[in-house]
C-alpha cells in the first residue's frame, strides 16, 4: 500500500484514482485554484461533477492551500494539470518535494522557447525545480489513448508510461497496473511526449472534414459523407508526426503505435479538440471558434502555436524543406493568422507528395 498525491482534480488526474484505489493505495486529491467547486463537491458529496461519478472511498480531497499537508509522506506525485499549468505546478511542488520522489504527469503538450527550441512538458516542469533537486527526483509521464471517463468506468485501457529512469517506470507500473489498466513502458520520453502533444494538433486537422461536410450541406441523398477526407488527413498526419518525432530525437516506431496513432484515434472520436476542428472546417475563424468553445481548455491550438514558433528555425537550419509538413503549415495559418481553411491537396499529391 502506498500514499499517492494527485495535484489537479480535472478529468484525467482524477480518473487515475480508480486503478490506484483498486490496488489498495491511499490517494490524496489536491485541487488547483481552478478546481475549488470540484473539491467542494468531492468533500461534501464524494462526487466528481465532471466525471459524474462518486469517488473511490480511498480518495481524500484537499484544497490547494492544503497541498503541503497532502504531500507530506508521499513518494509519488501525479501532475494532473493541463499544459498551461505546468510552470505553476513546478513552482508549487518545488518546496514540497524531497529527493527520491517520483512525479508522473498526465499532461500532454510541448513548449517552444524564444529561439524556437522545443521542450517536452516534464522538462518544463523540471526547469521550475531547484537545480539540486532536478536530478534527485524521477520524472515520468503517461501517453497513449485514454478517455478519462472510460478509465473511471474501469473499461479496458492501454497506455504508455515513459521516463528516463527505468527503475521508476517499473515501480510505477506496479502501483498503477490492474486487469483493466494495461501499461506499456518506454524510456523514450521524447518520442512518447512529442506524440502525445502532436496528436492534439493533428486531431484538429481530422476534425476539419466534419466541418467541411456541414458546410457542404451534410451527407447527400445516398449518404455520402467525408470519411475519405478525414482518413486522408489522419494518414498524412501520421507521416508528418513521424518527421517531427525523429527531428526532435524520438523513435519513429512510436508513431504507428499507442503513443501516436492510438492516441490520435481516440482523440478524434470525440471531445473538445475534434469539436474545434469541426468549427474551423465549418467556416469559423479560430477567434470565432474560441468564443464558441468559451471555458474549454484548448490544448491542440496551443501546441500548434508552439510549433509555429519552431518552424522557421527548423527550416533555416535545413531540418525541414519548404514543402514539408503541409498539414501543420495549414494549421499554423488557421490558428495563428485566423486564416480560412484551405486543404493543401496539391502539397499532399503534387511536388511535396509522400512517396512510398
Amino acid at each position: 500500500m502506498a500514499d499517492i498525491a494527485i495535484v489537479g482534480a480535472g478529468l484525467m488526474g482524477t480518473a487515475v484514482t480508480w486503478p490506484l484505489s483498486d490496488n489498495g493505495h491511499r490517494i490524496r486529491l489536491v485541487g488547483t485554484h481552478l478546481d475549488r467547486e470540484i473539491i467542494r463537491s468531492c468533500l461534501e458529496r464524494g462526487y466528481h461533477p465532471k466525471l459524474r461519478r462518486l469517488l473511490p472511498p480511498a480518495v481524500r480531497p484537499y484544497y490547494v492551500e492544503q497541498a503541503a499537508e497532502a504531500l507530506a509522506g508521499v513518494d509519488v506525485v501525479v501532475s494532473g494539470v493541463n499544459s498551461l499549468g505546468v510552470h505553476w505546478i513546478g513552482r508549487t511542488l518545488a518546496p514540497l518535494l524531497r529527493p527520491g520522489m517520483t512525479i508522473i504527469a498526465v499532461t500532454k503538450g510541448l513548449e517552444a522557447s524564444a529561439d524556437g527550441q522545443m521542450r517536452i512538458l516534464p522538462d518544463v516542469l523540471a526547469s521550475e525545480l531547484p537545480a539540486g533537486l532536478r536530478d534527485a527526483v524521477s520524472l515520468a509521464a503517461i501517453g497513449g489513448p485514454c478517455i478519462a471517463g472510460e478509465l473511471a468506468g474501469r473499461r479496458p485501457t492501454c497506455v504508455v508510461f515513459t521516463s528516463r529512469d527505468k527503475a521508476a517506470l517499473h515501480r510505477l507500473r506496479d502501483l498503477f497496473r490492474t486487469d483493466y489498466y494495461h501499461i506499456w513502458l518506454s524510456t523514450d520520453i521524447i518520442g512518447v511526449e512529442v506524440c502525445a502533444a502532436l496528436k492534439n494538433a493533428y486531431t484538429l486537422a481530422v476534425g476539419l472534414a466534419g466541418g467541411l461536410l456541414e458546410r457542404a450541406g451534410g451527407e447527400d441523398g445516398a449518404a455520402a459523407g467525408m470519411h475519405n477526407l478525414a482518413a486522408a488527413l489522419f494518414g498524412v498526419s501520421m507521416h508528418e508526426m513521424t518527421q517531427i518525432v525523429t527531428l526532435l530525437g524520438g523513435r519513429a516506431d512510436l508513431v504507428p503505435n499507442l503513443s501516436g496513432a492510438g492516441d490520435e484515434y481516440v482523440t478524434a472520436v470525440g471531445g473538445r479538440t475534434i469539436r474545434m476542428g469541426r468549427l474551423l472546417g465549418k467556416g469559423l475563424t479560430y477567434s470565432q471558434a474560441v468564443q464558441e468553445l468559451a471555458g474549454e481548455t484548448l490544448e491542440g491550438p496551443f501546441v500548434v502555436q508552439q510549433l509555429a514558433r519552431a518552424l522557421p528555425g527548423w527550416e533555416a537550419r535545413g531540418l525541414i524543406g519548404p514543402d514539408d509538413l503541409p498539414v501543420l503549415r495549414m494549421l499554423c495559418q488557421v490558428i495563428t493568422q485566423d486564416a480560412p481553411v484551405q486543404i493543401p491537396y496539391a502539397d499532399f499529391f503534387g511536388r511535396g507528395a509522400i512517396t512510398l
